[in-house]
């Protein structure tokens, strides 16, 4: 033991009444915290967070409101420079209006460096851990200046302690300022009245899911000074690729304030994806090139009015069901020391928490004061930094009551009815890590759902491992089986095959196993159920014929995708064959292993792969039988006997109860064009072509008999993915009623004629 907190740290039994053990530190009082250096106003409690503006003498100043319900004391801390050294003022945060410290601090300018000391009981044991030597970061600060290391002074117990299971109860005494970053006052006087929001309809939408700085970070056509950062995405040639591309929104990765977990400084490593939150208004500083003391706020606007100008919408992936602060051996950077009681949930025995979502902590999110923290800075991203919508990591987390998931719960019906909210698009990653966790389909109207059930059946089927066409048919066509309820629309499901954490589209057919040894977890990180295939070869090879079934498969499952009914969800980088060389969890490789390679758009083996990409989007955004608002009925709605949508088997015959449940490989889907529900903007019917998809992953070629009259007189072809080079569409005619013969693993989209 070294530190005076240590030294003076007494383990021992205390006598209580339920016999738990404890840690008594520097005895049962404290000393009461100094007086000011500086003195405050009043102020007000509302808004909470730091808010410049003119006091009622005329004088500038900022207004400073933390929710802090059970603490004792609360002192605002402004540095004056940046860096460990930076001299410290404290204020004392006098005025208490339900709950809420705060006071009018004249003289505080934007720019401005702080932080909070806040006073209370230390007893781990009733889940109280008030530790005033630890500097916490506003929970509403708006740009946070500093990095997050994770030494030992940040934590509130004594990390080393030696009895390991009460480590957690014994308070650390040094002081953490010099060690962690600070908030930042900003000032924001932006209206938006420049920007144009695009607004894309839910069923016209294409969405692109990008990592900020993995995407920028090698692209040649952006300067160098400005890759990685929201400025870099902002740069015109980002913007081009999107736009040639044809996607409607971009789903960043997360770009709240995050930090890193010690286990990953242990190795050398840092959290890539962000999924480790610990500010929820202020953008990630890292990603910024204009500066880190409020300079970050004003780049991020920019890149948002940047992509609205090309019509690309920005979707934040937010993690609002936990933090970075983990369980009772994390950190102290925040939530923990401002009243950990009120922010988390917390076990039977307080000492731990509830842990709903794998990170060691759960957000209380049925507490009033942590709905306003979140719902306020879903506000503040909408209102404020111009962002069209949210897509929320662990959502179900979000939707439980006391311990169930309630799709009644305050989350949800705060959301429904804010009128700010409830405009913008909402999308829930639909299960958490807790029990009763998984809702795919469960969750009501207003939202959209990543639709995992999607993803599974695509994999399955194009590595021939489905044991019918079932689930390929209702994921093809909508998935009603899921969300043909209360409303809900085929955009309710967001129909992916890859995103950030798994394989890439590429890997997903070069690689059977993980290879996620960088990472030094021993290989255990990440899924084991990846549902790949490898076409013959584990990882990358010289075979010529592995190489060409790869890319064929990839055609296939692009195809499949961009022809499913839904909202379709792309990944940086797989239009272009983007590789991770078998990682399927590189959260921590912030590396070429998960930036975007740029070269490949000049590959010859992988520039087609972005034509087919970028055709297919342009033929949804063209055909609106590819993008429906409603879901299909299988009914005839004329006297010819046309049906909306009719399954066909090789054979050429509809599909009968027995065909669904037979062993297939070959699926043939008929969408027509005359029945379309719904009028255009002038109020006249919708009509459009009628295709015929015939999606076959046998290994051998088949004969399919197209059908003939009432669905076509003949048919000609769109997209034949057994081709490498696609360029217009082949437009071959193929009579009705006779066979057509399909190469093995392969997608046709023909055009219906007469």
């Amino acid at each position: 033991m070294s530190s005076a907190a240590e030294r003076e740290a007494v383990p021992g039994k205390r006598a209580a009444a339920d016999g738990r053990p404890a840690v008594v530190v520097n005895g049962a009082r404290r000393a009461a915290p100094p007086p000011s250096a500086v003195p405050a106003r009043p102020g007000t409690p509302v808004p909470l967070g730091a808010r410049f503006r003119t006091g009622p003498d005329q004088v500038a100043g900022t207004n400073f409101a933390l929710w802090a319900g059970g603490a004792e004391a609360v002192e605002l801390c402004l540095f004056d420079g940046p860096g460990p050294g930076a001299g410290e003022s404290r204020v004392r945060l006098t005025e208490l209006t339900h709950g809420i410290w705060h006071g009018f601090v004249p003289g505080v300018r934007p720019g401005q460096r702080y932080g909070y000391r806040v006073h209370g009981r230390w007893d781990p044991w009733t889940g109280a851990r008030w530790n005033p030597a630890k500097l916490l970061l506003d929970p509403y600060a708006r740009a946070v200046d500093g990095d997050f290391g994770l030494p030992p002074e940040v934590y509130g117990h004594v990390r080393d302690w030696p009895e390991q299971r009460v480590a957690d109860t014994v308070r650390d005494d040094r002081d953490s300022a010099p060690h962690v970053p600070k908030g930042v006052v900003v000032h924001d006087d932006d209206d938006w009245s420049d920007d144009r929001r695009p607004k894309t309809p839910w069923a016209d939408s294409v969405i692109y899911e990008l990592h900020v700085r993995g995407f920028t970070r090698l692209h040649p056509g952006i300067p160098p000074e400005l890759r990685g950062t929201y400025a870099g995405l902002a740069h015109p040639a980002a913007i081009e690729h999107l736009t040639r591309l044809g996607v409607t929104a971009v789903e960043l990765l997360p770009v709240h304030q995050f930090a890193h977990e010690s286990h990953l400084l242990d190795r050398g490593l840092k959290n890539y994806w962000g999924y480790n939150s610990v500010g929820y208004f202020a953008p990630h500083a890292a990603y910024a090139a204009s500066g880190t003391t409020g300079e970050q706020v004003g780049e991020f606007k920019r890149m948002v009015r940047a992509l609205h100008a090309a019509g690309i919408e920005v979707i934040l992936d937010v993690v609002y069901n936990h933090t970075a602060e983990a369980g009772e051996l994390g950190p102290t950077l925040s939530l923990k020391g401002i009243d950990n009681r009120g922010y988390y949930r917390l076990q039977p025995d307080a000492r731990r928490y509830a842990d709903y979502t794998g990170c060691g902590n759960t957000l209380h999110v049925v507490q009033p004061h942590v709905l306003r923290l979140i719902t306020d800075s879903l506000r503040y991203w909408v209102t404020e930094m111009g962002v069209d919508g949210f897509r929320f990591d662990l959502a179900a987390a979000l939707a439980r009551s006391m311990h169930d998931v309630d799709m009644l719960s305050p989350f949800l019906a705060v959301i429904a009815q804010d009128p700010v909210l409830r405009r913008v698009k909402l999308i829930a990653e639909p299960w958490d890590v807790g029990s009763g966790g998984y809702q795919v389909g469960a969750f009501p109207p207003l939202w959209t759902e990543w639709n995992d059930r999607y993803r599974g059946a695509v994999r399955d089927f194009w590595r021939h491992a489905l044991p019918d066409v079932r689930e390929m048919g209702y994921r093809l066509s909508g998935s009603s089986d899921l969300y043909a309820w209360g409303g809900r629309r085929p955009y309710a499901s967001v129909n992916f095959v890859t995103a950030h954490d798994g394989f890439t589209l590429r890997d997903l057919v070069s690689y059977e196993r993980k290879h996620n040894e960088a990472n030094g977890e021993g290989n255990r990180d990440g899924t084991d159920d990846n549902r790949s295939w490898n076409c013959g070869a584990e990882g990358e090879t010289d075979d010529a014929r592995v190489r060409a079934l790869r890319r064929r498969q990839l055609r296939n499952l692009l195809t499949t995708l961009l022809l499913s009914t839904g909202v379709p969800m792309l990944v940086a980088g797989d239009e272009m064959g983007r590789t991770q060389r078998g990682s399927n969890n590189a959260y921590c490789q912030d590396d070429e292993t998960s930036w975007v390679d740029w070269t490949l758009l000049d590959d010859p083996e992988w520039r087609p792969l972005f034509a087919l990409a970028s055709r297919l989007i342009a033929l949804r955004h063209r055909h609106p039988v590819l993008r429906r608002r409603a879901f299909f009925s299988g009914r005839a709605h004329s006297a010819d006997g046309l049906r909306d949508l009719a399954w066909f088997t090789a054979g050429g015959t509809e599909m009968t109860e027995r065909d669904w449940y037979a062993p297939a490989a070959t699926l043939g889907m008929y969408l027509s064009g005359r029945d379309i529900p719904g009028r255009d903007e002038h109020g006249d019917p919708i009509t459009d072509d009628s295709f015929l998809a015939v999606l076959h992953a046998g290994g051998e070629p088949v004969d399919f008999l197209l059908p003939g009259v009432p669905w076509a007189e003949r048919y000609e072809v769109v997209v034949d993915t057994g081709r490498e080079e696609q360029g217009e569409a082949p437009g071959t005619a193929h009579p009705a009623g006779a066979p057509l013969t399909v190469p093995a693993r392969t997608v046709l989209l023909l055009r219906a004629v007469g």
